[in-house]
């Protein structure tokens, strides 16, 4: 198989952890014969600070022709302490989100044994925990006219859904709720909002084309309590672009880090493979950063984008494999971890690799 491949690093551990997940891709291409040629671009505060645009043409470009993104993250301090600012890191994500048609972000919440105890919640309330978020993309406040008065002291943002938006993800997410265990679960606020009024009446419409799926709503408060309270409730959770961002920030506690988490933005054509976590600058350069959510993304690429679920498999199976020996990255540690196993950034990304090498060969 030949594919195109463009890498996004991004900001802050963008580039850290990317850099892995280029390089089991990598690895997987030599071992099953695969040619993936890699491209590299700019966006977000990178990108600012080159060309003063946080989404420059070049990348767009190279996007529309690449078969896959591998992406890191976009952010940095400067703009969270200056609110003012009108040129902004996440306006370069909205865009090529936009620019490519991802409408549908895919979020699974993979939960490893080995990190029950990673998690603040409890490992009886976890355990068996399986979820598969369907969260809208190119709708709602994120889109929608904003507006400032003049005095700057009222504000506004429009919360905006066309039908087409709502059944397109709705057909998506049912059929992957299908090939599960066929039930699915719809969150809106339909009691409050008009848009989610319009939400609640297309899925129902869609539902009727999937009978052999169950289908429940739910509004967005109880949908938050449920997910602590009993997340094993929960196979397709469908989503607005708002409610999709908490609600899959909030399930990181379940998989016991951010740093665990990938996932898939994808339309019609090129998809957008990333880490759900930010760029978090704090820790950017020291080496912190757990680079397993970035090759659980090039999982999804390989899975999703191109068809190759062995190879996806094996990656996963790579991982599952190295928290099973104790091996830790500093956000995943906890009292038991063997001090000697907590890994940084690099050793994690190499134990990885070495591990996937010796699978390779016995596979």
């Amino acid at each position: 198989m030949k594919k195109n491949i463009l890498v996004i690093p991004g900001d802050g551990i963008g580039p850290e952890v990317t850099a892995w997940g280029k390089a089991a891709l990598e690895q997987i291409a030599t071992a099953f014969g695969h040619e993936f040629t890699f491209d590299e671009a700019l966006m977000g505060h990178v990108a600012i600070e080159a060309t003063g645009n946080p989404l420059p043409d070049e990348t767009l470009e190279k996007a529309k022709k690449s078969d896959a993104i591998l992406f890191g993250a976009v952010g940095h301090a400067k703009y969270d302490n200056d609110p003012s600012l009108k040129v902004r890191p996440e306006q370069g994500l909205l865009k090529i989100r936009k620019e490519l048609g991802l409408f549908a972000n895919l979020r699974p919440i993979l939960l490893f044994d080995e990190l029950l105890q990673a998690s603040s919640i409890k490992p009886e309330i976890l355990k068996g925990t399986d979820i598969l978020f369907f969260r809208e993309l190119t709708g709602d406040v994120y889109f929608g006219k904003k507006t400032r008065s003049e005095d700057r002291n009222t504000a506004s943002d429009l919360m905006i859904y066309h039908r087409y938006e709502v059944e397109r993800i709705a057909h998506k997410a049912y059929q992957a709720a299908q090939q599960r265990n066929k039930r699915l679960c719809s969150v809106d606020k339909a009691n409050v909002l008009e848009s989610s009024r319009l939400w609640r009446e297309t899925v129902q419409e869609i539902a009727k084309q999937y009978p052999d799926v169950e289908t429940e709503h739910m509004f967005i408060d109880n949908a938050a309590m449920q997910l602590i309270k009993n997340p094993k409730k929960f196979d397709v959770v469908l989503t607005a672009n708002l409610f999709g961002d908490i609600l899959t920030d909030e399930a990181s506690q379940i998989a016991g880090s951010m740093g665990m988490l990938a996932s898939a933005s994808v339309g019609e054509l090129t998809g957008f493979y990333e880490p759900i976590h930010g760029s978090a600058h704090d820790i950017a350069g020291k080496d912190l950063a757990n680079p397993l959510a970035s090759i659980l993304s090039a999982a999804l690429l390989l899975e999703i984008g191109f068809g190759l679920k062995e190879e996806a498999k094996l990656l996963v199976d790579t991982i599952d494999q190295v928290l099973k020996e104790g091996f830790r990255t500093h956000d995943i540690a906890d009292q038991s971890t063997n001090r000697f196993k907590v890994l940084g950034t690099a050793e994690m990304g190499k134990l990885v690799l070495k591990f996937l090498s010796q699978k390779l060969i016995t596979t």
